[in-house]
Order: C-alpha cells, then structure tokens, then sequence
C-alpha cells in the first residue's frame, strides 16, 4: 500500500500549492504552454492542476487512491495511477519531468531517475530537501526525532546528484529554495516563522515526520513548544526568524538539461 493511502486523508487542507514554488519551476524550465510536463509523485494534483492552469499538458503520475481522490479535476492533467519506477509512458513522452517532495517515498531512486530520464525529452527538474543543510533548523529541538526521520529518509544531496548524473549523463545545477513565511503548502519547514502552525494537529497530520512518529514522542514534543510559547521562551530564543523574510532550511531544486 503506497504510504500515502495511510497519512494522506487530510492532504488537500494542509498542503496547498505555493505559487512561488511553480513560479521557481516554470523559471528553469522555461517552457513554452502547450508543452507536455510529467509531474511524478503528483499527491493530490495541486501542482499539476497550477501548472495546466498556466497553459501545460500533465501527465498526474500518483499511486496511492487515497491522493488522487482529493485531486480537483483539470481538463490539461490525465491522471495516470502508477508508480515512479514505472511510468507507463513511452520515450521521450513530455518535454519535461517535475517532481516535487517526492523522492524520499521512492522505493528505488535509481530505477526511477531512470524512468525520468526516459521519458523527458528535454528537462527534469527535482524538489528535494538536504538534511545536512537543514541540520540546525529550531523545529528539532521540540521534535528530535524529526532529526533522525530527516536522515533515514533523505538521502545525502551529494548521494542524490550523484545518482541524477549516473542516470541522465548531464549536469546537475542546484538552486536553493528560500523558504517564504506564508507558504500554502505546509510542508515539514513551512512554519518557520509560525510556531504554532505545529500545534495544529490537521497541520501534522500532512508532514510524513509527524504522521509517522510515535505519538508520545509528538505529544512530549507538543507539551514543550506551547509551554516555551506560553512563557515567552520561544520568543526569547528564536524570536529573531520573526524578523526574516525569507529561510533558507535545506529545500534545493535539482536541474537538470537532458542530454538526449
């Protein structure tokens, strides 16, 4: 069972799409509408329905049901119920792939760069996020078991790029993705600047590291951060990300120019 069909019931509330995130993937791409994009780990559709919204074809690739029955239907996106190491689609199918936080759920990333890299006659472009780079991030001093999660399911972005250059013989550029503080798509990081974003528990609900933790270690977490919020302790510590605009916590787009 995709793992999804088990923490993504509430997907569609939480993790909206974030306009500056198409934004960033439309920018490298630089497509022109019309142009087919396969969109691999697709969730709930949100992006591809953003991306056929500014006038791209879709291919929805998704597996788990529970996902694609929360998808608002689009008449640019046909929804295809497979996984990434097997896209039934033939070569060179779209101009480009996106993906987009999905690779860590990939049960083996090298067959499905592979699967990327076959189908995309042009680009693929990839939403990943650097455990290294995020290592200092204030979340994991509430939730320390997040830290551990991070590693066990993140390979190393070196590991990642190293793979991506296996597969597609092209060149890898890395972009940073600066974290806004008003991101519609919750994802783990996007409370950055809103500590209580994580007392809501429809919020963790949609972050894989909490859906998956063991609860007492949620609720001892929990107990932590509203009573550090309640006393002004938050606030004395890490009171100054209040004043940013922008974070950068670890979140890289990978791009690549096929060679083909």
């Amino acid at each position: 069972m995709p793992i999804y069909d088990a923490i993504g019931q509430s997907y569609a509330h939480s993790r909206l799409p974030d306009v500056r995130i198409v934004d960033s993937v439309l920018q490298l791409l630089a497509l022109h509408p019309g142009s087919v994009i396969a969109d691999i780990g697709a969730g709930t559709g949100g992006y591809s329905r953003m991306l056929a919204e500014r006038g791209f074809n879709l291919y929805a690739v998704e597996p788990s049901a529970v996902m694609r029955s929360q998808a608002t239907p689009h008449p640019r996106v046909q929804w295809l119920s497979d996984y990434a190491e097997a896209i039934p689609l033939p070569d060179c199918a779209v101009d480009a792939v996106v993906c987009l936080l999905a690779i860590h759920h990939f049960s083996e990333l090298k067959k499905a760069f592979r699967e990327m890299n076959r189908i995309a006659k042009k680009e693929i472009i990839i939403l990943t996020f650097d455990p290294i780079a995020g290592e200092n991030f204030w979340l994991y001093e509430y939730f320390p078991f997040i830290r551990e999660y991070d590693k066990q399911v993140f390979s190393s972005l070196k590991d990642v790029i190293s793979v991506l250059k296996e597969i597609t013989q092209g060149v890898v550029n890395i972009y940073s993705f600066m974290l806004p503080p008003n991101l519609s798509d919750m994802f783990l990081a996007a409370g950055w600047r809103q500590p209580e974003a994580y007392l809501n528990p429809q919020v963790r609900t949609s972050m894989s590291a909490f859906a998956l933790a063991n609860p007492a270690a949620v609720q001892k977490g929990i107990n932590l951060l509203q009573a550090d919020l309640n006393s002004g302790q938050w606030n004395a510590k890490y009171g100054h990300f209040k004043q940013l605009n922008q974070l950068d916590v670890g979140y890289r787009f990978l791009y690549v120019k096929n060679s083909k």
